[in-house]
Formats: C-alpha cells, structure tokens, sequence
C-alpha cells in the first residue's frame, strides 16, 4: 500500500510541474513564436514596403513640398503691382516633347524587364536617358536665348522665379539621369528578372513624378 501511495504521488508531483509558457511565446517570456527568438510577432517582422521605395517616396514629398512653397510665393507675387512679364522662349514647348517622350520610353523599359526582354530594356532605357539629357541641353538653350534678350535672374519678379523654378526642376533631373545611369548598367549586367527588378519600378516612378513636375510648373510659368 504504501509503494502505491508514494507512485501517486510522484505522478501527482510531476502534473503540477512548473507552468508552462502560453502558446505563440517563447519560454524567455519573449514576443517570438516558438524558436526562442524575441521581438514583435511575426505579423510585424517586416514592413510592407521595401526601404528603397519608402525613401523614394520620402524624397518625392520633399519635392512636392519645396515645389508647392514656390509655387504659392509665385501665385502671390504675380498678383502684385510689381510684376513684370518676360517673353518665355518657344524652345520650352520642344523641350516639354522631349521629357513627355521620355516617360514612354521609361515605360516601355518597365515593360520589358517584366517580360524579361534585357536586351529590348537594355536600348529603352538607354533612349530615356538620352531624352533626359536632350531637354537638359535645351533648358540650358533657353537660358541663352533669355540671356541674350537682356533677361537675367534680377531682371523682373517673373525671370527670378523662370530661372529658379526651371533650375531646381534641372538639378533634380539630373539626379533621376544618374539613377537611370545605374539601372542600366545592371541591366546589362543582367541583375533584373522579370521577378526581380525593383529599382526599374523606381527610376520609372521617379522619372514620370519629374515629368509632370516639369509640365506643372510649365503651365504655372505661361499661363499665371
């Protein structure tokens, strides 16, 4: 009897044990699943969004912004018994082709490399670049043609805000051509898939983003 008394309460003892961790944590008391790890749970371990495109994004509202900020001082200013109107070169108007065909071109990259065509994206995205660089020669032209006409930066409230506006969308195309300068040479490294190919899908975002920021401000600078 008492043999049988002392098993009971063995197994007895060995039920109650020491308690357990709830399911989903670790036995540190850690937020991981079941390996031992701590931290978030796994809902959060990631972001949705990749770093690369979150500070494409990021850089895009700074841009918004600094735009927009001219864009208000530009509207409020005109409106002022200042303002002096210059005559824009007819040059922009070629210019605006240039940059609007080079988003189709961009485009069509994007489509290639999902569809695997290196060599077909390899010459699409070498043609934006030298559209890019096209309507940087023919800004740079229209300066001139102002220039030569007794237009300067100081000249008129209207040349100030021409020659700034026209120079920070400049600066920041020629930051979207280095990035096209990047992706093509690993396309021809062939580093994209049609599963893989990211910073393609940026550079295009970036460039079409900088191609209606050229068309807006051509419209604030001709019709306001």
């Amino acid at each position: 009897m008492s043999t049988l008394s002392e098993v009971e309460t063995t197994r007895t003892a060995e039920s109650v044990g020491p308690p357990r961790p709830p399911s989903g944590e670790s036995g540190n008391g850690g937020f991981g699943g079941g390996n031992g790890g701590g931290g978030f749970p796994e809902r959060f371990a990631s972001f949705p969004v990749s770093k690369e495109r979150l500070g494409v994004w990021l850089l895009l509202t700074g841009i918004t912004m600094l735009f927009a900020g001219l864009a208000s001082a530009y509207i409020i200013t005109s409106r002022t018994p200042f303002w002096q109107s210059v005559t824009l070169p007819p040059l922009l108007w070629a210019n605006t082709f240039l940059l609007l065909g080079s988003s189709v071109t961009i485009e069509r990259t994007r489509k290639h490399i999902r569809h695997d065509r290196q060599e077909a994206a390899r010459v699409s995205i070498a043609l934006t670049g030298v559209l890019g660089l096209a309507f940087l020669v023919g800004q740079v032209l229209a300066w001139q043609q102002l220039v030569a006409a007794g237009v300067y930066l100081p000249s008129t409230l209207h040349s100030s805000f021409f020659y700034i506006l026209t120079g920070l969308h400049g600066l920041h195309l020629v930051g979207g051509i280095a990035a096209l300068g990047y992706v093509w040479a690993r396309i021809v490294r062939r580093r994209y898939s049609a599963t893989d190919h990211e910073p393609v899908s940026l550079a295009a975002m970036y460039w079409h983003f900088m191609g209606g920021l050229w068309v807006f401000v051509f419209l604030l600078l001709i019709l306001v």
